[in-house]
């Protein structure tokens, strides 16, 4: 009978669905390698750095020479480098540092300078030791804190690739994920998107690679949320009554062995419903284009290494949170709200 299916059109569509379910299993399961990254440090391989008997950093045992010509401002041995106690102000330490670190950046050995202050403390909270220069933070391997904000949009449309602003087309804002209790249904699977940038080809770090909407490390004398609003309108042009909306997510520690040294980075992260008119706008240069994604293929983009470590960690965030992620991938993501031993 016409508008009937029959047993076979019935059959082929259930298939269809429960590949479909398969393949989001699959996706929503892993593995991430954002994660096993964010703890991809081996102790061994470095020494401790000190300061008045506290450990705030790591230094590569492969770069212990370079310091040989600094043991008048560093005591070395075979399990740490000590900032020698005379230097026992802020000033003082600072000075010292940063004669050490301009000599360091001369050679080479810390590359992408950034002319941005970060202070030497463990927590975000605590009274710094000493300041440096951002760009040495890698290779002292000290605590850095960062912002992080995934853009989402609820019921509008895209392509499996994600589309480049101004392509996709509007089915209106809909409410089903809040109805859920923050966990999206299938339906509001479907029609939820997050915005993802791409990172500029002259970034010192990650150039090219897919990024959140926001993000940002965390200057001396910035709080989170100040940090959280310039980064806003520097990145994507979300003027400070609508960041200001953001809704704050989890905590995420990583402790990397990187390139450059040591990222020991905690991430602060931030959610936010951009709305369906929304368009990001890049006002600083940092970013190439942005893209509105399936949540699906912002979770591919994670497993394909396309997205750089801390947003992919700060996306699956957002993914644990609203039911996106299977049960291994959330514990595995759970562990990294603890700072590493």
């Amino acid at each position: 009978m016409a508008g009937q299916r029959s047993d076979a059109e019935q059959a082929t569509q259930n298939l269809t669905a429960a590949v479909g379910v398969e393949q989001r299993l699959a996706v929503s399961h892993g593995p991430f390698p954002c994660i096993r990254a964010a703890r991809r440090f081996d102790a061994s391989r470095h020494v401790v750095f000190d300061i008045a008997g506290i450990r705030v950093g790591w230094i590569r045992r492969s770069d212990l020479a370079r310091l040989d010509v600094w043991r008048h401002v560093f005591d070395i041995d075979d399990a740490r480098v000590a900032l020698r106690a005379e230097f026992d102000t802020v000033d003082a330490r600072t000075r010292v540092l940063g004669e050490v670190i301009g000599a360091l950046a001369a050679e080479g050995c810390i590359p992408g300078w950034r002319d941005e202050t970060y202070a030497i403390r463990n927590h975000f909270d605590d009274a710094p030791l000493a300041y440096i220069e951002r760009a040495a933070s890698r290779f002292f391997g000290t605590q850095t804190f960062a912002v992080h904000l995934n853009g989402v949009v609820f019921g509008r449309a895209g392509t499996s690739e994600g589309d480049v602003i101004g392509v996709s087309d509007v089915i209106g804002a809909g409410d089903a994920l809040r109805s859920a209790g923050g966990q999206l249904s299938d339906a509001a699977r479907e029609t939820t998107r997050m915005w993802i940038a791409r990172r500029s080809l002259q970034k010192a770090t990650d150039p090219g690679m897919l990024d959140n909407l926001v993000g940002g490390g965390i200057g001396w004398g910035y709080g989170i949320e100040e940090t959280l609003i310039k980064e806003c309108w520097e990145e994507s042009g979300i003027p400070d009554s609508l960041a200001r909306r953001a809704v704050r997510g989890g905590t995420i520690h990583v402790l990397q062995e990187i390139e450059e040294g040591t990222q020991a980075e905690q991430l602060f992260i931030f959610d936010l419903d951009v709305g369906a008119d929304f368009e990001p706008q890049n006002q600083d240069g940092e970013v190439a284009d942005h893209r509105l994604a399936a949540i699906d293929d912002v979770l591919q983009w994670i497993q394909q290494g396309r997205m750089t470590v801390d947003a992919s960690l700060a996306a699956l965030d957002w993914m644990s949170r609203h039911g996106a992620l299977g049960e291994v991938a959330r514990a595995e993501l759970a562990a990294l709200s603890n700072a590493p031993v």
